[in-house]
């Protein structure tokens, strides 16, 4: 299938906004890279600086140009504030594949509900607009708090990859895959989501 990757995609509910990130919302996440760089410690993108920030918002948008991502920044409409950071990678449109990832928050953001709302406007538009058949999450095997809150979502674990990546420190990090299909969305986890959002 096809995907205009310049349009602007806009997800929103009472809750939350995701709009498509631009190189001026530096402004917005800068902060972040300042004060709370531990953010990024199971990352395999350390954006925990200001150089850092500068090239994690330039290579989200070049993979946009590419037509490889689409990075959203998040706007939390309780603290009418922004808050993170989100995109669909490894988009293989015409097999009816894509990841979900990069996400992160502030913390302030943290364990608020937030990430399910987002979740949930991404993942109802991978399958009812985009056609996705399969949706990918992958985390550290190690981040904990990551990996509970994808099983949150109704996610199911399908394994470990061994050794995959480079954490910032440059140690090596084992991968946990998660995936929930597009049949599983449609016959009650979409339901079940909705239930556990909160206001």
């Amino acid at each position: 299938m096809t995907f205009n990757f310049e349009q602007e995609i806009l997800l929103e509910n009472e809750r939350v906004l995701l709009r498509p990130l631009l190189e001026s919302d530096i402004q917005h996440l800068l902060p972040f890279a300042i004060q709370e760089p531990e953010i990024w410690t199971y990352s395999l993108v350390n954006a925990g600086s200001e150089n850092g920030m500068v090239e994690y918002i330039s290579q989200a948008i070049l993979g946009r140009v590419q037509k490889k991502e689409y990075p959203f920044i998040i706007f939390d409409k309780n603290t009418k504030s922004y808050a993170g950071s989100t995109r669909f990678y490894d988009m293989r449109l015409e097999s009816g594949c894509l990841q979900l990832g990069f996400t992160w928050y502030g913390k302030k953001y943290q364990g608020s509900g937030l990430n399910k709302h987002c979740k949930f406007l991404m993942l109802d538009l991978a399958f009812n607009s985009l056609n996705i058949t399969r949706v990918e999450l992958r985390a550290d095997a190690d981040n904990k708090r990551s990996i509970q809150a994808m099983k949150s979502l109704g996610c199911t674990v399908e394994g470990i990859l061994r050794s995959n990546g480079l954490r910032p420190d440059g140690t090596r990090r084992d991968s946990i895959v998660l995936s929930i299909l597009k049949s599983e969305w449609e016959n009650g986890l979409k339901d079940a989501l909705i239930n556990k959002l909160t206001y």
